[in-house]
């Protein structure tokens, strides 16, 4: 009897110091997680102006295009210009036959010939007083008459050539030498592609903001790399009752003569611009619809807080803070997975203004 309590005395004994050695254990342990130490890099918060962009989609126009046609109908006679070809206000395009037109040009002068002769005759008889005035007056009426008949003609003999009605590039030609040509039928197309007009359209509660001037930035699929700049040119005088958008004009320069009518361009209208705080994107750590990021405690150099923050707009490698970080304030941008408020961590580099997180890690790596 006394074997088998003294057996369960020493088991209860060994029971309690075991328990305590745990209940110690246990003590430790969050000593033991907070003396890890995490590597970071970090990154100040920056204070900038930011822009307000409106975006919208827009199609470009020529600044000015126009049908080449006719309004009589003749036969051509000759074609003169290439497609595609560029051409000059003036150039003629295409000739249509003319050989009636021409010899009633060619009356025409020699009745005026004849009628300014007639009149300088009776002019020097009238000054002379050997020719009366009524006669003087009767031969400036031939003459004025045969003058006016003679730019009928030209007028006529005009009508037979199409010609470029401003500087531009010609479209695909349409039309063939020998057809019959009439009014109506589109020989070709021209248009003044120096300048682009780009039409877009963008909600009504941004009217106030867009005036003739502002500054606009577009963008094709065509030129992926290239932004092209204008400015708002005319708006229009009335918002859609069933989109309550409005429309927009504008106009970008086209020297390079590389943009083409019927593109499809995104367009970014620059309103303005504000005070903001931004930081790099890595240094935004989400859970859920809740974005966070880690500080470094500016009083213990060591420690990490957890900060809930509102994002604003996205940028080029940059985000918005627009609620819970101040300028100045240095966040995680590396290592930050691995945190928890409060973890103790070692700053092994800062990303300075201008300067990539990409660059400073692949130069760690190279070291």
């Amino acid at each position: 009897m006394t074997s088998l309590h003294n057996h369960g005395v020493c088991h209860w004994s060994r029971f309690m110091k075991i328990r305590k050695l745990v209940c110690f254990g246990l003590l430790l342990l969050p000593f033991a997680a907070g003396a890890q130490v995490v590597d970071v890099i970090v990154a100040r918060a920056q204070a900038t102006e930011l822009a307000d962009p409106i975006e919208s989609l827009g199609t470009l126009r020529a600044a000015e295009t126009a049908d080449l046609t006719t309004s009589i109908t003749e036969i051509i006679a000759e074609i003169r210009f290439r497609d595609g070809e560029r051409v000059s206000a003036g150039q003629v395009l295409v000739a249509l036959t003319n050989r009636e037109q021409l010899a009633e040009l060619a009356a025409a002068e020699a009745s005026v010939e004849e009628a300014e002769r007639q009149f300088q005759r009776v002019q020097d008889l009238a000054g002379r007083g050997q020719e009366s005035r009524a006669i003087l007056d009767q031969r400036q009426r031939e003459l004025n008459t045969a003058r006016a008949q003679l730019q009928a003609v030209e007028a006529r003999l005009s009508d037979r050539l199409i010609v470029a009605p401003f500087d531009g590039v010609l479209g695909l030609r349409n039309v063939s030498v020998g057809s019959l040509l009439s009014p109506g039928t589109v020989v070709t197309t021209i248009l003044d592609d120096s300048v682009m007009k780009v039409d877009f359209s963008i909600p009504e509660l941004f009217l106030s903001l867009i005036e003739p001037g502002l500054a606009i930035e577009a963008r094709s699929s065509a030129f992926a790399n290239r932004t092209f700049h204008g400015r708002v040119t005319g708006l229009s005088n009335q918002v859609d009752p069933v989109t309550r958008s409005f429309r927009i004009r504008a106009e970008i320069p086209n020297d390079e003569r590389i943009l083409r009518p019927g593109m499809l361009m995104n367009v970014t209208l620059q309103t303005g611009s504000r005070e903001a705080v931004i930081v790099p994107e890595e240094a935004i750590l989400s859970r859920g619809r809740n974005h966070y990021v880690f500080i470094v405690d500016e009083a213990r150099e060591t420690a990490v807080r957890r900060r809930d923050v509102e994002l604003g707009r996205r940028y080029p490698g940059q985000v918005e803070i627009r609620g819970g970080l101040d300028e100045g304030e240095r966040v995680v941008v590396h290592g930050g997975f691995r945190l928890s408020d409060g973890d103790r961590v070692s700053v092994r580099a800062v990303v300075e203004p201008g300067q990539s997180l990409a660059a400073i890690l692949s130069g760690k790596t190279e070291s």
